[in-house]
């Protein structure tokens, strides 16, 4: 129990110490650089965020697979799998970085609207973040490995310590009058350094082996073949994030992006921090899923549920008694007068959204990667629809109420996790136990 609570509080640690530590250096680097320059900072992380998502989508079968073979003592077949991993993740970055790289002349000048950000400036920091996609892939490598062996405290106190020196040193050049490919630069140095002591600990867990990238048939195989569901899940969720603040952009301009935007933002940590929180949950179920008995399994994740509730009530309780006033305090009384009305309905959605991580986190770890993609591309693609009727009718409140219908459907993928601990549930340890990897993708679909 201690080292699930440990885990869990290292989970939250990583998902908010980005945002706490830009906190802290965004208002210096917007007053010191001005408003352009801190764009151009803003639209390169956007880059290398949104590619090294997509690069690594493959991860998280990485952190199923070996912590399944981890739990059966088969240490040389995790090496096999990471070397795989990582051959995956480098073409999938190196593929990105290139397509960066080509567009970045195109993008470069169409975000030099003004002379303020020249165009070659623009132009090397595109093509710096694209650069840094690849090292981020790589980086993620480590990171899911160390989630598989379900020791969090080290990734985390390192990927934590370099985000925040990132940030400060991003913070202390716009001081000392340096622009953004300078920033660019020291992230990236820090990236590298990151991705160096991820592998340097992976030492402690597999021994002085050597984790050069490789293509090993059987291992590969098992990775992509459950690896592309979660992989075009999360392609799905970077292409569908923004969707919603485009369309009510287009719709009814920029000046109603703002409050609906704002609204968002305060509601997703509670979806995220309780996804960071239980993250260990994947790879704790992933490692006995094939030894648990039936029942302990269902009180496993029945414990897991009921923490995961009290976590999203709490959480969504708080905003929805602070929430305005913070909004208030934050944008002003008029923003916070136009989110009053569809603030309560979009936590309501994040709060549905943050019921069903016990049930992903379960279906990931029997292997049910494509359920878990259907129900999630599925309901984005259904609702696309239904949020365009909505915001036709109703305007801020439909879209806000689009959400919430989006939450319901997130939780769908109870039904098939019902199903697969009811009737098929009985014969499934052995035959986990004993299916081949290249078995596990049809053999677990229901």
């Amino acid at each position: 129990m201690k080292r699930h609570l440990t885990n869990a509080v290292y989970g939250v640690l990583d998902y908010t110490s980005y945002p706490f530590g830009m906190l802290m250096a965004a208002p210096v680097i917007l007053h010191k650089l001005g408003a352009a320059e801190y764009g151009l900072w803003m639209i390169a992380t956007a880059v290398v965020s949104a590619g090294g998502i997509i690069a690594s989508g493959f991860c998280d079968v990485n952190i199923q697979r070996v912590a399944r073979l981890r739990s059966n003592g088969e240490i040389p077949a995790v090496v096999q799998t990471v070397r795989s991993m990582m051959g995956i993740n480098l073409v999938l970055g190196f593929t990105i970085a290139l397509a960066v790289w080509i567009a970045a002349p195109f993008a470069a000048r169409h975000i030099a609207v003004s002379s303020l950000t020249p165009v070659r400036e623009c132009l090397i920091c595109v093509r710096m973040a694209g650069g840094m996609i690849l090292v981020r892939a790589v980086e993620s490598v480590g990171v899911s490995t160390h989630r598989a062996f379900e020791r969090y405290r080290g990734t985390v106190q390192i990927s934590a310590a370099l985000r925040l020196l990132t940030l400060a040193s991003a913070a202390i050049l716009a001081l000392v009058g340096c622009r953004t490919v300078s920033i660019l630069m020291a992230t990236a140095v820090f990236l590298a350094v990151g991705t160096y002591f991820q592998f340097r600990g992976l030492r402690t867990l597999l021994g002085p082996v050597v984790l050069w990238p490789t293509f090993h048939l059987r291992e590969a195989k098992a990775l992509v073949g459950l690896g592309v569901f979660p992989w075009l899940q999360t392609l799905g969720g970077v292409v569908f994030g923004q969707f919603d603040r485009i369309l009510l952009g287009v719709s009814l301009g920029a000046l109603a992006v703002a409050p609906y935007a704002l609204c968002v933002q305060f509601a997703q940590p509670v979806f995220g921090l309780t996804a960071s929180g239980l993250h260990f949950l994947f790879p704790y179920l992933s490692g006995r899923v094939g030894t648990l008995p039936n029942a302990a399994l269902k009180r496993t994740l029945l414990k897991a549920f009921v923490v995961n509730a009290l976590l999203v009530a709490s959480g969504a309780g708080l905003l929805i008694l602070c929430g305005n006033r913070l909004i208030r305090l934050w944008a002003g009384s008029a923003v916070a007068n136009s989110a009053k009305e569809i603030f309560v309905p979009i936590v309501l959605g994040s709060a549905l959204m943050g019921l069903s991580v016990t049930g992903t986190y379960a279906m990931q770890a029997l292997g049910l990667f494509r359920t878990v993609a259907v129900v999630s591309l599925g309901g984005r693609a259904a609702m696309l629809p239904v949020m365009i009727y909505l915001l036709h009718h109703a305007g801020l409140r439909g879209l806000a109420a689009a959400r919430v219908c989006y939450g319901l459907i997130a939780l769908i993928v109870y039904l098939p996790l019902v199903r697969e601990l009811g009737n098929t549930r009985k014969g499934m340890s052995s035959a986990w136990a004993m299916a081949a990897p290249g078995d596990l993708q049809e053999g677990s679909q229901p």
